[in-house]
Formats: structure tokens, C-alpha cells, sequence
């Protein structure tokens, strides 16, 4: 598996990675210590409660969304960022279409994998 990702990503000659339930993405930039995403999301698609080790910190790039981050609920617009800290149960849902750009810490090891996403719904339906 490549350890890093290429120094240049230039996204308009990129698919989108389809995950199901209205979610894609695309790779910006990674190495073993951190990841870059850009989350696309359809209005009404939802990022299903989940928690994980990584430490998260989201930009609002356009849209409306719903954060739910250990029991506090927050409604996210364009131009405004979300922290998330390790563990933390958190989920989303788009009321507006748009585009999120995750960043985690350490490099989220399952996106590269190849597998399902769970909480984005199978990915291979």
C-alpha cells in the first residue's frame, strides 16, 4: 500500500469515489501521520453516529449541515470549521447540499484500505 499521497492533487482530474447514500469523496493529500478529504454530500445524505481514534478537524466549504459531537447538536454553515477530539461519538447530516473537507490525524488507515465506509452507508452498492 503507498504510503503518501503525490505532492500536486489536482481534483478535476479525479473521479469521485462514490460511499452510498448520497456521499463521495476525494483524496487531497495524506501520509502516516495525516489525511486531507473532500466529502461531497446529496441534501438528506448522513454521516451516521460513529467515533474513531483519529483526531478530526472539518471546513464547511458550502452547504448546511447538522453536527451532533458528543450530545451537542450545532447546525454548520459555508466558511465555518467543526473539531473533533479523539473517541468523541459525532455524526452529521446535510440539510443543504454541499462540501466538507475532513482532515484527520493520524492517516485514517480503513479509507485506504478499500473497504466499506459504514457510517456513509456500502460504498460497493
Amino acid at each position: 500500500m503507498k504510503r503518501f499521497s503525490e505532492k500536486y492533487i489536482i481534483t478535476k482530474d479525479m473521479e469521485w469515489e462514490e460511499l452510498g447514500g448520497g456521499v463521495s469523496r476525494k483524496f487531497l493529500g495524506y501520509d502516516n501521520q495525516i489525511m486531507m478529504v473532500k466529502v461531497k454530500f446529496e441534501k438528506g445524505a448522513l454521516g451516521s453516529p460513529h467515533q474513531h481514534f483519529h483526531t478530526q478537524a472539518t471546513y464547511c466549504v458550502s452547504g448546511k449541515f447538522e453536527f451532533e459531537i458528543d450530545g451537542v447538536k450545532q447546525i454548520v454553515e459555508a466558511g465555518d470549521g467543526v473539531y473533533i477530539e479523539p473517541n468523541l461519538l459525532h455524526s452529521a447530516i446535510c440539510l443543504e447540499q454541499g462540501m466538507l473537507i475532513d482532515t484527520f490525524s493520524p492517516v485514517r488507515e480503513d479509507f485506504l484500505s478499500g473497504g466499506g465506509v459504514s457510517y456513509f452507508g456500502d460504498k460497493n452498492s
